[in-house]
């Protein structure tokens, strides 16, 4: 297999990044992070809401996976998992993390970093009660991140919680809830032609944002 059977042809630049060039210069973090979500559920096949998550552990090795960001506001980012997870446990460890959004169709990604706090117990009983009842079940009966001995048992698992809720509303489990990710920097790439491309920095100070331009 040649090198031009693994790289695609090289995209129409003109039409591909026909956007504003204001739309980056101008905006405020959160703002061109909403706008940009939009255009990726616009145009993003699958799950425009995915990210990478990447915590540290105990001894200072990094961990990276994917999820799904479920809320974003001026507060933050947040996800919903297991704390009892791998992610879970290094996350309540060390109250950092740092988020990657990719966005190939639109040849986009956001970088973000900051401290995570939990978030309310109410705003996780909400988010719960809104998931569907095998996905309630599904958090009751794994056992994140810890070694199973088969697949027979986590249907066993499955199918004992199914049987202890019967039909009735599902609990949340008290091991399962939402972080929410405070930013205090968030990155913003754009593809541009040549390998010239835009990256737009912010870094919180105070109430407020420092913005910069950063060489590509």
């Amino acid at each position: 297999m040649s090198r031009s059977d693994l790289i695609p042809p090289s995209p129409d630049y003109a039409e591909a990044h026909a956007a504003n060039e204001a739309d980056i210069d101008g905006a405020e973090p959160f703002d061109l992070f909403g706008q940009w979500l939009i255009d990726a559920r616009a145009k993003e096949p699958n799950d425009p809401n995915a990210m990478t998550v990447a915590t540290v552990d105990a001894d200072g090795m990094p961990d990276a996976r994917m999820v799904l960001l479920k809320d974003f506001d001026l507060r933050g980012f947040v996800f919903y998992t297991n704390t009892q997870s791998a992610k879970g446990r290094q996350i309540l460890s060390a109250h950092k993390a740092a988020l990657l959004f990719h966005w190939k169709s639109l040849r986009r990604q956001v970088r973000i970093r900051g401290a995570v706090e939990l978030v309310s117990e109410a705003e996780a009983d909400e988010y719960f009660a809104t998931r569907a009842r095998n996905s309630q079940i599904g958090a009751w009966a794994s056992e994140q991140s810890r070694p199973l001995e088969s697949r027979f048992a986590l249907e066993r698992r499955v199918a004992e919680f199914g049987l202890k809720f019967g039909i009735g509303s599902v609990p949340r489990p008290p091991h399962w809830t939402g972080f929410r990710i405070v930013p205090s920097a968030m990155e913003f790439w754009r593809d541009k032609p040549f390998r010239l491309h835009d990256r737009l920095k912010f870094e919180r100070a105070g109430d407020g944002w420092v913005k910069s331009r950063l060489y590509p």
